[in-house]
């Protein structure tokens, strides 16, 4: 089962890095902001599989919440900004 999973975390690495390219050449900020929700996203489930591999998924719950926490209001801030300033 191990493998799977391990399978499972270099997939979403890769698709990481998919959306690391829509993050930093997206033709719009709205664009980058999706890419940069979307690495977030994707490295909490890298670090529930991690968890898994591991046998310590308590663990590595609780670095997912707090990273998801993180996520969102980086991203809540990011929006608010842009939103006041104006999208070029």
């Amino acid at each position: 089962m191990e493998g799977f999973f391990l399978a499972v975390t270099l997939a979403l690495c890769v698709t990481i890095l998919l959306s690391l390219y829509r993050g930093v050449f997206g033709p719009t900020v709205f664009d980058r902001i999706i890419g940069a929700g979307f690495i977030g996203t994707k490295t909490i489930i890298v670090l529930l599989c991690m968890g898994l591999i591991y046998d310590r998924i308590d663990m590595f719950i609780d670095l997912a919440l707090a990273y998801s926490i993180l996520n969102f209001i980086g991203t809540l801030i990011v929006s608010k900004y842009f939103i006041r300033k104006g999208a070029r």
